[in-house]
């Protein structure tokens, strides 16, 4: 007569071996402590630091742009508790000078540039991510050795003056229409599409446009919208191509009159007489200027915001 052994219980969980729980019950892994007071004392300090470090030098310019010539002569120049408030710089800015001319060409450059760049990227990197298309390989790496390496500033300058883009708004937008970094995001993203939909689609007779636009750029909106704010951000921010290449001021965007304000303490045509005859002063002119070439980015970056970490992290790392 045989004893039937019984299962070994199983050993009871070590209070070492369970999950710490936060405060409302939710699991904490098991290698992640609880922050005490100390450690949230200073990240509450650091992030306060951090939001100061920003907000503190836009407060100023938003104040200094609202201020009288007596509040900012009182100030000894930037203000930083606001006594007067006056939008006389704005109105007079805003009134269809030099400022309202240059935020259209700014607005408009940015609105085109953006368009073309993106358009080209994604069908530049479409095509580079299907194996099998033609010469992919070599153009591929073609466009890697131009992120290493370049010709230079006089060639580039030669180049665009010698096919007659000089004096053009063409010359802001062509020379620097795609970015080789923005063209391998979206290579990534389009090589991680599921190939189940891609090959279903081929079997129910779609071409590679249809295959692109009803299938691929879907399931893209994420990068696609992340690489449009990195276009729209560089054009709207750019000034030197048009230092190079425009020499009417009539012509000059929002950021190259606020270069010559800011940095040069120089005013364009149809700003110098306003200022030069105190109807505002030249500081608040000046962080008006700087306030309304922030206003854009500012609002349009909420929207992608969303999108940014998808976009990028799905783009970069899983290709």
């Amino acid at each position: 007569m045989t004893v039937t052994e019984r299962p070994a219980a199983a050993p009871a969980a070590t209070p070492s071996a369970q999950p710490l729980r936060r405060r409302g019950g939710e699991k904490r892994p098991v290698w992640e402590e609880e922050p005490g007071r100390v450690g949230q004392g200073l990240k509450g300090v650091t992030l306060t630091g951090v939001c100061l470090a920003i907000l503190g030098p836009l407060w100023v310019v938003i104040v200094t742009s609202l201020s009288d010539q007596r509040t900012i002569t009182d100030a000894g120049g930037l203000v930083i508790v606001p006594e007067t408030i006056t939008f006389r710089a704005y109105t007079e800015l805003l009134s269809g000078g030099t400022v309202t001319r240059a935020t259209l060409v700014s607005l408009a450059l940015t609105a085109v540039g953006t368009a073309i760049s993106t358009v080209v990227s994604v069908l530049c990197a479409y095509g580079l991510s299907r194996s099998g298309s033609f010469l992919h390989r070599p153009i591929l790496m073609l466009l890697l050795v131009t992120m290493f390496f370049n010709a230079g500033l006089i060639p580039t300058y030669l180049l665009v003056t010698g096919v007659g883009l000089e004096g053009s708004y063409w010359s802001m937008i062509l020379p620097s229409a795609i970015s080789v970094f923005n063209v391998l995001v979206l290579r990534a993203f389009f090589q991680d599409t599921a190939p189940e939909l891609v090959d279903s689609a081929r079997i129910d007779g779609a071409g590679e446009w249809r295959i692109l636009f009803r299938i691929v750029m879907p399931l893209s909106k994420a990068v696609v919208a992340v690489v449009s704010l990195f276009y729209a951000v560089g054009y709207w921010s750019q000034w030197f191509n048009a230092m190079l290449y425009l020499n009417d001021q009539q012509m000059w965007p929002l950021q190259m009159i606020l270069r010559q304000l800011v940095i040069k303490q120089q005013a364009p045509q149809g700003m110098s007489q306003m200022i030069s005859s105190q109807q505002v002063p030249g500081l608040a002119v000046q962080m008006a200027v700087m306030v309304l070439a922030l206003i854009p980015v500012a609002i349009l970056y909420p929207f992608v915001q969303k999108h940014f970490t998808k976009g990028m992290l799905i783009g970069a790392v899983k290709g």
